[in-house]
């Protein structure tokens, strides 16, 4: 199934964390706390303003973004824990540093 996001809504899938500690403990599902990142899978068409002209989102998909931990509401489709949140939810986009795109050339 194909999920399309209405308006100034985008759909976020949560990007894991490491489970492990820098000592090498492992860290159970039930004590880790949900992610606060995730990936862009999709993005409405954009938000409507009171003269009906239509702005578009800066959020585009694959944007790797940070979000508040209770930021949007969680949706299950084909099996997949999904978010669904207003752009003003999205509190920044992560962008890879300079050095690690000139290492990739």
């Amino acid at each position: 199934m194909k999920i399309r996001p209405l308006y100034d809504r985008v759909i976020v899938k949560r990007i894991e964390q490491e489970r492990k500690t820098a000592s090498g403990i492992v860290i159970p599902d039930s004590a880790a706390e949900k992610p606060e990142q995730g990936e862009v899978v999709a993005v409405g068409s954009g938000k409507v303003s009171r003269d009906g002209a239509v702005q578009k989102l800066q959020l585009k998909v694959g944007d790797h973004v940070l979000f508040g931990k209770y930021a949007g509401q969680t949706v299950k489709v084909d099996g997949q824990e999904l978010l669904v949140m207003r752009e003003d939810d999205v509190l920044a986009v992560l962008e890879p540093a300079r050095d690690t795109l000139k290492k990739a050339a």
